[in-house]
């Protein structure tokens, strides 16, 4: 894999109502450097496991797959408690994975409501654990499968371009609660 990750994927969510049961809408942004190249749309369940699938099926049957160097996640669960195995989707793709937050996530809370409250939460604890813990770098946190710590803020930095959060992310958040609302809010 090249050092210099030019192309990369970024995918986020979209809002949803807290009663909502269901599919809930992801998107995808493809940039080639600074430019947006390309989106990606699907739809993942809600407290589901096919976050994983879905993501790999959406970049490996896109055009832009070739291209891609990497894969962003913003957060490791998708739709609530859809959690990505990000070891998982690195092996389905051959391309490394980071999940980026701007907060260190309150692991006990988390856990507690997976194994409270989520079916199959232990199997998904399971798989944040696996992802390993949340880290530190370019003033954000990441966890990561298939790069470095310092690959891993080598690829942040390149991408944040208004602020810390990568332009992949921002964008896709923008697009995703644009769709799902009719009008963009709040920050990545």
């Amino acid at each position: 894999m090249p050092k210099h990750f030019a192309h990369v994927a970024g995918f986020d969510d979209a809002p949803f109502a807290p009663a909502h049961r269901g599919d809930v809408l992801i998107v995808g942004t493809v940039y080639a450097g600074a430019r947006l190249d390309g989106v990606l749309a699907g739809r993942v369940r809600r407290d589901g496991a096919n976050a994983t699938r879905v993501i790999a099926q959406l970049v490996r049957s896109s055009r832009f797959y070739p291209q891609l160097h990497a894969m962003l996640l913003q957060g490791i669960a998708f739709a609530g408690f859809n959690v990505v195995d990000i070891h998982g989707l690195h092996h389905a793709l051959d391309r490394p994975v980071l999940v980026v937050a701007r907060r260190r996530p309150d692991l006990a809370a988390i856990r507690r409501a997976l194994l409270e409250r989520v079916a199959g939460g232990a199997r998904k604890w399971r798989l944040i654990v696996k992802a390993g813990p949340m880290e530190p770098v370019a003033g954000l946190h990441v966890q990561r499968a298939g790069l470095t710590l310092p690959e891993a803020e080598a690829l942040l930095k390149r991408f944040a371009v208004h602020g810390a959060m990568p332009e992949p992310l921002r964008t896709a958040h923008m697009i995703a609660g644009g769709v799902a609302t009719g009008e963009s809010t709040s920050r990545a």
